[in-house]
């Protein structure tokens, strides 16, 4: 399936990332994924896109952000990815 550009914004030690990140594997979703663990501008960056928030992670779908893990996988539960990420 041809789907939008999903970004997402992460650390490697947070369980909710690893959460998010296995959602869109298991639907077969690429993602480009920033680690802003160690770089300020990266999470400057993600503040600004999501108009100040600082959890991660933060994610992006052709660049509106839907919030994170408990966001992705409400849109999920609800019917609603599927069509969000169709291209």
């Amino acid at each position: 399936m041809a789907t939008k550009p999903v970004e997402i914004y992460t650390t490697p030690w947070c369980p909710y990332c690893l959460r998010a990140k296995h959602l869109l594997k298991k639907k077969g979703v690429g993602y480009t994924e920033y680690d802003v663990s160690f770089d300020a501008g990266r999470r400057a960056e993600m503040m600004q896109r999501s108009n100040g928030r600082h959890t991660v992670p933060q994610i992006f779908i052709d660049g509106q952000g839907i919030g994170g893990c408990d966001e992705l996988h409400a849109l999920e539960r609800a019917g609603e990815l599927d069509s969000l990420l169709a291209a």
